[in-house]
């Protein structure tokens, strides 16, 4: 057996990643025209593309919003109903780029695009806002997405103060909106990035930096340059939900299993004793994959077959981890953003899952509602849609759960109506 050195968490090599943002906030702030702008400005549009835009522009100026907005029912609108990706790239790093919709109905596609990001750029339409006022208030959905996405645990979050150019007084218009949004990220805990005033339609301050006497620091785009990408924990005991068992026939009639799944956190190398969860049996790694081909170790964010030195009985759904690593249990408390129409209410029962298992959970206790305004914790025995709550939950089956602020994967559950299917919520463990 090949001895193997652990991995460190600075041994890897993560420069390589694209950098994962969203785009975030209310309705009409300009989402969907700043990616086009960053699309535009970095050269990452076809030229069959501009053609058709300047088409329909008909000799008026290209709009840039289209180049997100792909569904008819978008473009009929000038709404953003569903996530839309884009990729683009400049010398220093590639992107991808997930354009969320800013209408309240459609907040679960925001929910979904910053579960996988690495930032979010939350816009604010400086021409909604009153700054007549020292004390500016913010619309609900620029504090609903910005909670969110620091719930989600976005490790970087950006406020892009859009329409700049629309302002009668663009420096006061920026330092009274920079205030209100220091003032109610210090009262979330949210840990600002940076806040960088912009306008997707002229383009300014959004590639190149802008000049004016009253900012002098860098572009939308030279912050998201900087920023660093998600590492999975490597230092911390091995995770891993097992998505697929697959036979590894070699034509001798010796058909070992293989689990496959993705390391959330953590290492595993061969000769490693490993436990599967439910069922608590251990055994030890006999042999590892990756994309096919033998390999000593493997890290978080990787995706491994293991083959183990015994016959276990495991399925997908399970869970592979560091022995003692994680207790199984069937209460746990969470804190709750719930998405559909139907509230959710105590004693309801529901589908969850987590990794890989589906399991029925129901809500036995809501112990509080976040009001997005005060940020005060109020009392309530219902969650309605778009409200954030924290709540206790019982599972019927007994799952190894993690907090969520420690992994992404282990403590996070989604919430599916049992009767429409509809993904009606996600549970982060608290």
């Amino acid at each position: 057996m090949t001895a193997v050195h652990k991995i460190h968490q600075s041994d890897v090599d993560t420069t390589h990643r694209a950098l994962r943002f969203l785009t975030a906030g209310s309705v009409d702030d300009g989402k969907s025209t700043l990616i086009g702008r960053l699309l535009f400005d970095s050269r990452a549009i076809l030229a069959d593309q501009l053609d058709t835009l300047a088409k329909r522009a008909a000799g008026q100026p290209i709009d840039l919003s289209l180049l997100t907005d792909g569904l008819e029912a978008e473009r009929e609108q000038g709404i953003t109903i569903d996530v839309a990706y884009r990729y683009f790239a400049t010398k220093q790093r590639k992107f991808i780029i997930a354009d969320a919709p800013g209408h309240e109905q459609y907040t679960r596609n925001m929910v979904t695009a910053a579960a996988g990001s690495d930032a979010a750029v939350v816009l604010v339409d400086v021409t909604k806002l009153d700054l007549t006022v020292d004390d500016v208030p913010l619309l609900p959905q620029t504090r609903r997405h910005s909670l969110l996405a620091h719930l989600l645990r976005v490790p970087s979050i950006v406020f892009a103060i859009n329409k700049i150019d629309a302002a009668a007084n663009p420096g006061d218009a920026f330092r009274k909106v920079s205030a209100a949004l220091e003032k109610f990220a210090s009262a979330a805990g949210i840990q600002v990035t940076a806040v960088v005033p912009v306008s997707a339609l002229r383009g300014d301050n959004v590639t190149q930096p802008l000049e004016a006497d009253w900012y002098d620091g860098p572009s939308l785009l030279q912050v998201l340059e900087s920023l660093p990408t998600v590492q999975e924990t490597v230092e911390a005991p091995l995770a891993l939900p097992v998505q697929y068992v697959a036979k590894d026939g070699d034509g001798t009639g010796n058909n070992p299993r293989v689990l496959w799944g993705r390391i959330a956190q953590g290492q595993v190398q061969v000769g490693d004793e490993v436990q599967i969860l439910p069922s608590g049996q251990t055994a030890v790694v006999g042999e590892l994959r990756r994309a096919g081909e033998p390999v000593a170790a493997s890290v978080a964010g990787e995706s491994a077959g293991l083959l183990l030195d015994r016959q276990v009985d495991v399925s997908r759904g399970d869970w592979i981890v560091a022995p003692g690593a994680a207790t199984p249990r069937r209460a746990f408390e969470a804190t709750l953003a719930w998405l559909d129409t139907e509230p959710a209410v105590i004693g309801r029962k529901y589908w969850v899952r987590h990794g890989n298992r589906w399991v029925q959970a129901r809500i036995t206790a809501i112990d509080h509602r976040l009001d997005i305004q005060t940020l005060a914790e109020t009392e309530a025995h219902e969650l309605s849609v778009n409200e954030i709550g924290h709540v206790t939950v019982e599972l019927q089956a007994e799952l190894p759960l993690q907090p969520y602020a420690d992994n992404r994967v282990g403590g996070a559950l989604i919430v599916v109506d049992p009767t429409s299917n509809r993904t009606s919520g996600a549970l982060l463990v608290r």
